[in-house]
This record gives structure tokens, C-alpha cells and sequence, in this order.
């Protein structure tokens, strides 16, 4: 059974991040994998919305468990000290193959704390940091891709779509802003289906 840990920020990260990678590592395993899925800040309807969400993405998983920490949207640079206990605690609860985070050079605060704090907590883990389109501006070259099929990436989408109504009053929460960063990192991996996900990786041990 491959074991993985999730976590975000907030409460559509995980989804816009790595959604479809999550996606193809549960077709690609059978089914034969074990999710730990943390969203570290949401309010009533955000929680709501992210667990219906996470239901539907890890619904042919073998394993799953939903955790939602009750820190400060926007304010995790001021709550650090709180968010690394809770980091460590996770660390020793779940032993996770592979983990997937924050981009490290994200320019939101919550986001660039997390991804501090999951290599602080987690140390000789396969981690890949994740991006999430914004109006920072802050999109990289990333270094590891994921082809993804035109059936994945539709099902991320509508997934997305489906879930999360509080956001798509918001100009960049639409089909054609995450289908067209897909495409982008498809273009770069060279994909045959033309599209992927994309992921910053700091370390790889091969071997120990």
C-alpha cells in the first residue's frame, strides 16, 4: 500500500495543487493506497465544501482520514509556533511514501510557512511542493511532472467546480485558468495527452 500525506493550507489547495496526481495514483495502484489529507484552515462553509471535496477525490482510495486544524487564515506566520507542534504531531502519527506540500517560494504567507515546516517535521520523506495559480504571479520551472489524461484532468475540474461554490465569484476560479496551467506544464513535460501537473522537488535519496 502506498501511503501518502496531503496537506494545505486551505481549503481548496490540496485539490488545485495535486489534485490530479492523487487522481492517477489511486487509478494507477488499484485502489491500493492510504490518503492522510490535512487542511490546516477553514471556516464552517470551507470545511463543509473541502470535505465533500476530499469524499470525492479519495473515494476509490482503500484508506482515508480528513483532519482539519483550526488555525488563522492568513495569519500562520503568527501562529508558527502552534502549526510546527501540530506538524510533528502529524509526523508521528502517519508515516507517510511520499508527501505533498506548498511550493517553498510560494508569495502567500500561509503557504510558504507550510511548506517550511513540512520539511522541518518530516526529514528523509520523498516530498514534492506543489503550485497554486494566483494574483501574485509567482509560477516557477518546476522540476518533477505528472502526465495526466484528458479524463483526469476533466474530473479535477469538475470536482472543483462541483464543490466549492463560495469561490467562483472569484475571477481565476474557473475551468480555463486550471485547465490552461495543465496544459502549460504538459507542454514542458512533453506529454502525449498534452496535459500535467507539475511539482518542486528540493531532494531525492535514492537508496540508503
Amino acid at each position: 500500500m502506498v501511503k501518502i500525506l496531503c496537506l494545505g493550507a486551505h481549503s481548496d489547495d490540496i485539490e488545485i495543487g495535486c489534485g490530479g496526481t492523487i487522481l492517477k495514483l489511486i487509478r494507477d495502484h488499484h485502489g491500493d493506497v492510504a490518503v492522510r489529507w490535512v487542511v490546516f484552515s477553514s471556516s464552517a462553509e470551507r470545511q463543509s465544501e473541502a470535505a465533500g471535496s476530499a469524499a470525492a477525490f479519495l473515494k476509490d482510495a482503500k484508506q482515508t482520514e480528513l483532519t482539519f486544524g483550526k488555525f488563522e487564515d492568513s495569519y500562520f506566520p503568527y501562529q508558527g509556533s502552534d502549526i510546527k507542534k501540530y506538524m510533528h504531531k502529524l509526523s508521528r502519527e502517519f508515516a507517510p511514501d511520499m508527501i505533498f506540500t506548498h511550493y517553498g517560494k510560494d508569495l502567500h504567507q500561509d503557504h510558504r510557512l507550510l511548506s517550511e515546516l513540512t520539511w522541518n517535521a518530516f526529514r528523509d520523506h520523498w516530498i514534492l511542493e506543489y503550485e497554486i495559480p494566483k494574483y501574485d504571479g509567482d509560477l516557477g520551472a518546476p522540476n518533477v511532472f505528472v502526465p495526466l489524461d484528458e479524463s483526469i484532468c476533466q474530473s479535477k475540474i469538475n470536482f472543483l467546480l462541483t464543490h466549492f461554490k463560495s469561490q467562483q465569484a472569484r475571477a481565476w476560479f474557473k475551468e480555463d485558468a486550471f485547465r490552461s496551467i495543465q496544459r502549460l506544464r504538459g507542454i514542458e513535460c512533453n506529454s502525449e495527452s498534452g496535459y500535467a501537473e507539475a511539482f518542486y522537488c528540493r531532494k531525492i535519496v535514492v537508496g540508503k
